[in-house]
């Protein structure tokens, strides 16, 4: 992975010695100021979150939220770019992802310029997704899943956790500048995508747009760890055919749901021989079996007394880490063939697999970058410790500013739980301390200048 050289001699990091510190250093603000700033503005940020996790952003419906978001950051005075997805060539570019099932001209996407007159730091994109997965059955939530509730210091909803608190966090924090008199001294670009839990395509779109930036902040839900490295996910579609007769004679006929079972054991066994490879990968190894296999959506037959003519079967699987996404996609293919080959029917009616979302590489944050220094130094000084990292055995929207575009990307952001599950929530102590994190992030690396 190659990063672009970054100038440093325009970085206004908070003086540690005894001597004279220029006009810019005596302009940032203490973690006192910070802290100061953003609790000022509390009450508003929690009702803003509630507002923003009351959408039900669900792929294909995040048009209202992101209109929502749109007006309030031109409110702010930002420069906005509202465009759609089918405005954007990208289908070219490296980290593309194949897309089925949605239409790009609903999917709505806004970048709000923040530009400063001249560039005295170094400039920043602060991006988060506002795309969430489905409910699942309404039922089994303790609290309405888009009727934001407050237990205790938690915010439940269906994307408190993940990552409407880091959206809230990023544009706070840049409020907290504000109210503090100060705007940052180089340009920012507050973005906020959908795809990001199925393709990723929003976050290319900017790019491709060309918004570009000397580094990338995404406020993931990382609990105030900084996110060392994503591993792959490839998703697919397995499409099984059978040949259907009354069950009464189902020994005369084949039941491509039950051969589509045939075909996930042969994938999960796949898996642990991917699990075992992966023990030399010097990060990744460091996770018991961070390749996941998953058939997330079944669908298959006609009629419940005849045997299913058909099946398709959606599927998520990790990519092993260091390998090409067209080899990866050749030896899955193999697994798949070999497998079918062992039934009498499938041998002669191979199953088809449709490559239909993620098509992800692995994403490593190698250390040592300046990016990365400036997170962590701000961090410990509000916390007083040093972050810890963590690798994760899924994917986030880094890769695209890290290693498709030679951008330092990292994750950073609050703690919460139950992402993609039931009684989602967000740690809001957590999310304010990530708040005033981001916002010294921010005048370390971009400098601040009085505001208008």
């Amino acid at each position: 992975m190659h990063f672009r050289n970054i100038v440093a001699s325009g970085v206004l990091f908070r003086g540690t010695g005894g001597g004279r510190r220029s006009d810019m250093e005596r302009a940032l603000l203490t973690i006192a100021e910070l802290t100061k700033a953003v609790e000022a503005n509390w009450d508003r940020q929690v009702d803003w979150l509630k507002t923003l996790t009351s959408f039900p952003s669900e792929r294909g419906h995040e048009a209202p939220c992101q209109d929502w978001l749109a007006r309030e950051f031109a409110g702010r005075g930002w420069q906005v770019d509202r465009y759609r997805l089918s405005d954007v060539s990208m289908d070219n570019l490296p980290g593309f992802s194949p897309v089925m099932d949605t239409d790009y001209s609903q999917a709505i996407q806004v970048v709000a310029a923040v530009r400063a007159p001249e560039q005295k730091g170094r400039s920043l994109i602060l991006q988060g997704h506002v795309d969430v997965v489905p409910r699942g059955p309404e039922e089994m939530w303790t609290d309405p899943p888009y009727k934001p509730t407050l237990h205790g210091n938690k915010l439940f909803a269906r994307g408190a956790c993940d990552m409407k608190s880091g959206v809230s966090a990023m544009v706070f924090a840049m409020d907290a500048l504000r109210s503090a008199g100060l705007l940052p001294a180089s340009d920012v670009y507050v973005q906020t995508v959908t795809e990001e839990e199925c393709t990723g395509n929003g976050a290319l779109s900017t790019l491709a747009r060309g918004y570009l930036a000397d580094a990338c902040l995404i406020p993931e839900p990382t609990g105030q760890d900084i996110l060392r490295a994503t591993i792959g996910v490839m998703w697919f579609r397995l499409k099984i055919r059978g040949r259907p007769v009354h069950v009464s004679r189902s020994e005369e006929g084949t039941n491509a749901i039950l051969s589509a079972y045939h075909l996930i054991s042969a994938l999960q066994r796949f898996t642990k021989d991917l699990n075992e490879r992966v023990k030399s990968h010097p990060w990744f190894s460091k996770l018991n079996a961070p390749v996941k296999f998953n058939p997330g959506k079944i669908r298959g037959g006609d009629w419940a007394s005849s045997t299913p003519a058909w099946c398709e079967v959606d599927c998520r699987i990790a990519v092993l880490p260091g390998m090409t996404l067209a080899d990866f996609r050749k030896e899955l293919t193999q697994v798949v063939t070999t497998a079918a080959r062992q039934d009498s029917f499938l041998a002669n009616n191979p199953p088809e697999i449709e490559w239909n979302g993620f098509q992800a590489d692995d994403y490593v944050l190698e250390p040592g970058s300046d990016f990365e220094a400036t997170m962590r130094a701000a961090h410990q000084a509000l916390t007083g410790r040093e972050p810890g990292e963590a690798i994760l055995p899924a994917v986030t929207d880094c890769r695209f500013y890290g290693r498709y575009y030679g951008i330092p990307s990292l994750c950073y952001g609050p703690k919460g739980a139950e992402s993609h599950g039931f009684d989602e929530f967000v740690d809001l102590d957590s999310v304010k301390q990530t708040t005033i994190a981001i916002a010294d992030c921010i005048q370390r690396w971009c400098g601040v200048r009085k505001a208008d």
